[in-house]
């Protein structure tokens, strides 16, 4: 079986290497090795982090690069690092719970194209689970916005301000720019809403501007005016950006200024700059030790990816109801280099990949044989009980090194993203007495499988809108 060895100790790697020389190439070039409880130690650490709100960007021909940090580890005092991972996990699962929700409500379009929610803009993501951000300008001002891949409109708090959330960042504020200029809801881009998401802008009196709202599952909102500004990408300018102006705001997102849609609509940033940047972008999301952070490059420059191993890529998978959400079609996962035999893989529509999702989730009968085969191959551990959607656990604290097999995504077209070990287990308790496998079941076969943020750990995942496609290729993030 292909496995990764985790060791502290120099000497005891080179033994091992010896003893699998001596089985045979093929075993080791199908091995990786890495410091797993060091770094596990190095995430759980306490005390004042580094603040997210001083990021570097930097710029080449055709391609701008900006510094991406995890927001839950990046700024304030983490006190409690076991309480932290509990309460993040727990609202990754309210997250996922809208997320089908809203897909569900997709689906339901009429024959007119009018949907039965009342929600003006789709987002389907829940801002506490969408922990990576970069920092951006808009009108002049530094704002930190949280990446999300499944949503479309961009947003950040305004003044003067009905209600705002508190943030690190100054408050935007409209009337001191000159680049700043409302849109009224009689314009093509308002009732450019409709077309993403079934509903149109809802009219402002006086002026009649056009005002958006953006609700989430568990109540956590942003509403204001829609408007056009300057927004600079590192120091590429784009001007008349279209975003959302939010008066209003409540919910958990942390100290940042709002949110940067990625998603697929004509509002979404990648549409909104697909002449400067050809609608390709990729990032590399960090782990969370302290200090990590990774990027976000927008263009069609390939020089910049000399740290990257040669991208594999597979097709998006069209779906006319999900228009906003990248699907992929995933054929099999192998554990240790043993392919998975399960007959779910030809019978759902498709995986959807999430930057705001943090476990991954797969049907329950994929789900089943996956976790049947790891147990298995980790079946020298001792197990430690489940947490919440985690049920395969262990009790890894009297262990100094640990042999975990290789997890390989395949999809369409022999595509391939090899899990990083950062990306294979959730830590739980900071002394390791739980850790556990980082994927979880849906609840229902007929559900929409999901691969997290976890999962894409220190891997490159470029999208290409124009080509439809997404790759991925190994690349350990850092700092730029």
């Amino acid at each position: 079986m292909a496995k990764q060895l985790l060791s502290f100790h120099h000497l005891l790697l080179v033994v091992f290497l010896l003893s699998v020389a001596a089985k045979g190439v093929h075993c080791f070039q199908e091995k990786k090795y890495y410091n797993l409880l060091s770094l596990q130690w190095q995430q759980h650490q306490s005390g004042e982090l580094s603040s997210c709100l001083s990021q570097k960007s930097r710029s080449v021909k055709g391609a701008t690069i900006l510094e991406m940090k995890h927001r839950a580890y990046c700024s304030g005092k983490i006190t409690n690092w076991n309480k932290k991972q509990q309460k993040l996990l727990a609202l990754d699962v309210l997250h996922v719970k809208y997320l089908q929700s809203r897909i569900k409500t997709l689906h339901s379009v009429n024959k007119n194209g009018v949907s039965d929610t009342q929600i003006p803009l789709t987002s389907g993501i829940k801002l506490e689970t969408l922990n990576y951000i970069v920092t951006v300008e808009v009108g002049g001002r530094k704002m930190t916005v949280i990446v999300d891949t499944g949503s479309d409109l961009t947003w950040v708090q305004c003044q003067p301000c009905k209600l705002c959330y508190n943030q690190q960042d100054p408050l935007f504020n409209p009337s001191v720019s000159p680049s700043y200029k409302q849109i009224l809801c009689n314009s093509s881009t308002c009732k450019s809403l409709e077309v993403a998401t079934g509903n149109s802008g809802v009219c402002g009196a006086n002026p009649p501007t056009c005002n958006y709202y953006v609700i989430y599952g568990d109540g956590s909102y942003s509403r204001g005016e829609l408007a056009r500004e300057s927004l600079n990408l590192g120091t590429t300018a784009v001007k008349d950006f279209v975003f959302g102006c939010g008066r209003n705001n409540r919910g958990l997102f942390g100290g940042a200024s709002g949110l940067l849609g990625f998603g697929r609509s004509d509002i979404s940033l990648v549409s909104q700059t697909s002449s400067i940047f050809g609608g390709l972008f990729s990032y590399c999301l960090p782990s969370t030790e302290a200090g990590a952070s990774g990027s976000l490059i927008l263009g069609r420059n390939y020089s910049v990816y000399r740290n990257s191993t040669p991208f594999s890529y597979t097709r998006m998978i069209p779906n006319p109801q999900l228009t906003t959400f990248y699907f992929l079609n995933l054929t099999s996962i192998s554990i240790g280099g043993v392919a998975l035999q399960d007959p779910g893989f030809g019978k759902f529509p498709g995986i959807l990949i999430d930057s705001g999702t943090v476990i991954s989730r797969l049907p329950p009968g994929i789900y089943r044989a996956l976790k049947a085969e790891f147990s298995k191959q980790f079946s020298e551990y001792p197990s430690a009980p489940g947490y919440s959607i985690l049920d395969t656990c262990y009790n890894l604290s009297s262990y100094e090194e640990v042999n975990v097999p290789i997890m390989k995504f395949q999809f369409e077209g022999n595509s391939a993203l090899q899990v990083d070990v950062r990306g294979m287990f959730y830590f739980v308790k900071s002394d390791a007495s739980q850790v556990c496998l980082a994927l979880a079941s849906l609840s229902f076969e007929d559900e929409i499988a999901i691969i997290g943020n976890y999962q894409q750990r220190n891997q490159r995942v470029i999208y290409d809108t124009k080509e439809s496609k997404v790759g991925f290729a190994a690349e350990t993030c850092s700092s730029m």
